[in-house]
């Protein structure tokens, strides 16, 4: 292994504690919590699937992330190359963690592609069109449209990892996340103040779709039930904490030798979950007050088919502003997460193979881009169906997600907990997490979930995605 103290030193750093908790949490905060959190919500029962979701990610999240934090700072390493010196038998962990954000960054620029799409409709006074029923399936389906849409959106993206961690992810992070705050707290109050009387006459307001997602409803539910909503929060958590994606690695590795990690590591888990909660309190009154309860269970296609009806049924002008307002939130929040992905890629092009950043970045770059206008074509040109084991039929999109997802993402999170857990020992990460640490006080926890809990729940997952208790 040749590091040499010249590539050492050469390693960008977060200037603080306060650049790294912004940069990880616009990581963390992205499509995830804006558009999967509440429809998963909204379909499991609300309040309790909030409940069990907080429980597992101040302890299962905040396990995986401080074990992944602390592996990219003990080996100032990027994902490819950073499990080969925690262990060297093991560093074919480290081609699965680079492997997955190449899966995912093709299809989230692309997502993000079709967000900017959003946004430019009702940038433009298009509220109407955006409504309309064949809208979105019109748009993906189109041949360039969704192409170039995707092309300027990952144009930004990698733009800002050419420029570097301080000047680029840092910087953008800092001015974005707040304003993404000011912006969900902005329109979460306003969609909890709204009312509504339909055709009827009955009269829906804001706060009753705020009590439906807020409050636990333990009606009918079962054991089965019960485990099915745990596995759903368990996905959820992944997407969100930008767990087991190789990139809390990469910016762990950024991160200076005396911060204190598990303070760290709490903040980005609580901005994180917060924003997610608030996201919900965002969309899911909003379509409760305008649609009725059946429609907050649609599913992925809550945020570009309901949420355009419900913009337009709050007036043209008002509708307008708001839908403005959160395309553009939910485009700072894909942006942050999907440079964050690209920047997994660039790190461990750059441990590994010595390269510069920009030549890294062109590289993963030409790769993302392309293989984006590969999957935006799965709906038109490569258009095939396919049966996922779960029941779903599925485009070149959807099985990106799926592989990525349900099955790499947890064979890396249960592999790795079995590496720092028993092969190791938790003493090679708590030692690092305790580095800068006046007091780690979850230690004890910390080594039962490592050891016991996260392997078997992420096993349940895994079985999960291949058809198991269905």
């Amino acid at each position: 292994m040749e590091t040499g103290h010249h590539h050492k030193q050469e390693r960008n750093t977060f200037s603080g504690s306060l650049g790294f908790v912004l940069a990880a949490a616009g990581s963390a905060v992205g499509l995830g919590n804006i558009w999967r959190f509440p429809y998963l919500a909204a379909k499991n029962g609300g309040g309790l699937f909030l409940l069990i979701y907080i429980i597992l990610a101040l302890t299962f999240g905040f396990t995986l992330l401080l074990t992944e934090v602390a592996i990219g700072r003990k080996t100032e390493s990027g994902p490819l190359v950073a499990y080969g010196k925690m262990h060297e038998r093991w560093g074919f962990l480290g081609l699965i963690a680079t492997v997955i954000p190449a899966i995912i960054l093709p299809y989230y620029s692309l997502i993000g592609g079709w967000v900017l799409k959003y946004f430019t409709v009702f940038a433009t006074g298009g509220i109407s069109n955006a409504a309309e029923d064949g809208f979105f399936g019109g748009f993906i389906t189109a041949q360039w449209q969704p192409i170039i849409f995707h092309t300027v959106f990952f144009a930004a993206t990698a733009l800002i990892i050419y420029r570097g961690v301080n000047e680029g992810i840092e910087k953008l992070s800092r001015i974005l996340m707040p304003i993404l705050v000011v912006l969900v707290v902005g329109i979460a109050v306003y969609s909890c103040t709204l009312s509504y009387t339909d055709a009827d006459g009955v009269t829906r307001t804001g706060l009753q779709g705020m009590a439906i997602y807020l409050i636990p409803d333990f009606t009918g539910l079962t054991f089965g039930k019960l485990l099915g909503i745990i596995m759903e929060a368990m996905g959820q958590l992944f997407y969100s904490l930008s767990i087991a994606m190789g990139i809390m690695i990469a910016y762990g590795s950024y991160l200076k030798k005396d911060a204190d990690l598990p303070a760290n590591v709490n903040r980005i888990e609580i901005f994180d979950t917060g924003i997610a909660v608030i996201a919900g309190l965002m969309i899911i009154p909003a379509v409760f007050t305008f649609m009725g309860r059946d429609a907050m269970s649609a599913g992925p296609g809550l945020m570009f088919i309901s949420l355009p009806k419900v913009f337009q049924s709050m007036g043209k002008g008002t509708g307008t502003f708001i839908g403005v307002l959160f395309f553009l939130m939910v485009i700072f929040a894909a942006l942050t997460s999907c440079i964050s992905i690209l920047e997994a890629i660039v790190s461990s092009l750059i441990d590994r193979f010595h390269m510069d950043r920009k030549k890294a970045t062109i590289l993963a770059s030409l790769y993302g881009w392309i293989f984006g206008i590969i999957v935006a074509l799965g709906y038109n040109v490569f258009y095939f169906e396919y049966t996922l084991p779960n029941g779903a039929v599925a485009q070149i999109l959807d099985i990106f997600d799926y592989v990525s997802n349900n099955i790499l993402m947890p064979l890396l999170a249960i592999l790795t907990c079995v590496l720092v857990g028993w092969v190791l020992g938790p003493k090679s990460v708590l030692d690092e997490a305790k580095r800068g640490s006046a007091r780690f006080a979850r230690e004890g926890l910390f080594v039962i979930m490592l050891r016991f809990v996260c392997p078997v729940l992420l096993a349940l997952v895994f079985l999960k995605a291949f058809g198991f208790f269905a």
